[in-house]
């Protein structure tokens, strides 16, 4: 039997196998997660530490702007939880029509880990982006599968004195779930400066949300916008996200220890922040520490 026989003939009953183990022990452990819940009285979580293989009906579909929609599944039952640890991610698998090869891509819901029912999601349409063009021809009664969480970064209450969250475009949502998490959790302390930095005025996602939590924290939660392109009479700087920006609107200095900066956004501003081998960034030039730093 040549090499070639062996593969094609073998291959896809082997990557079947491991996929049909893979959906029973994710079925076992759900189901034991469900028992466990159900003696404690907890809500059930719809995802664990592991693999979920889970297909969720989508209830609704939003526009929220030119490329950006947001949608809203159903977890299992009314009665479910995410479950999800902050900042954590979800793997998506969907097989287009016309693709030659599944697509699988992470997106981080807004819902917090402890609303039951529902898991949302903004999704941001690229001209070439497979999965997101997929997700934006979803109609409600579809179904979209979620694999697996993807941890992010361990956050513990009052972990931080003060974070400074530094966002671009759809890098918006990790910022959202940590702070909505960090806000409405009464033992917190800490205090958050959000720079969101967008092309468009339309491109400010969860605006009344972030004007709520300035509403309801005055003095431990700020969110600053800059757009690159506003439109006349803009409310919002102009501008993108620079040292002098920086220097300007956060309080929370490198010098103070206890901080911490998070930035997720487009390759070109994480690399203008962040810096690499070569240059410090702008953080660097501002004082921060590599330990200082976390990129989503």
């Amino acid at each position: 039997m040549t090499t070639n026989t062996i593969f094609t003939g073998r291959l896809p009953s082997v990557l079947g196998s491991v996929a049909l183990a893979g959906i029973g022990i994710s079925v076992y452990s759900r189901y034991m997660m469900n028992v466990a819940h159900a003696d404690s009285g907890a809500p059930p979580k719809a995802f664990g530490s592991g693999p979920a293989f889970l297909s969720l009906q989508l209830q609704s579909s939003e526009v929220v702007n030119h490329n950006t929609k947001r949608l809203r599944f159903a977890l299992p039952t009314e009665q479910h939880i995410s479950g999800l640890a902050l900042t954590s991610a979800l793997l998506t698998f969907s097989w287009p029509k016309g693709c030659f090869l599944p697509c699988v891509r992470p997106y981080t819901p807004i819902t917090k880990s402890d609303e039951t029912g529902v898991l949302e999601l903004i999704v941001k349409k690229y001209p070439d982006g497979k999965q997101s063009t997929h997700l934006h021809s979803l109609q409600p009664g579809d179904y979209l599968r979620f694999v697996t969480p993807i941890p992010g970064y361990k956050w513990t209450p009052n972990k931080h004195s003060d974070i400074t969250l530094i966002a671009g475009g759809a890098g918006i949502t990790p910022m959202y779930q940590l702070i909505q998490g960090i806000l409405n959790n009464p033992e917190e302390k800490t205090r958050i400066t959000l720079v969101f930095g967008v092309n468009t005025d339309a491109d400010v996602l969860l605006k009344s949300e972030f004007e709520d939590f300035e509403r309801r924290f005055p003095n431990r939660f700020k969110a600053v916008y800059t757009v690159s392109n506003p439109v006349s009479g803009s409310p919002y700087l102009k501008g993108y996200v620079t040292k002098e920006l920086l220097s300007k609107v956060v309080s929370a200095t490198p010098e103070k220890g206890n901080t911490k900066v998070f930035v997720c956004g487009p390759p070109a501003m994480e690399s203008a922040l962040v810096g690499n081998r070569k240059q410090s960034g702008i953080l660097g030039e501002l004082g921060y520490t590599k330990d200082q730093i976390h990129r989503f």
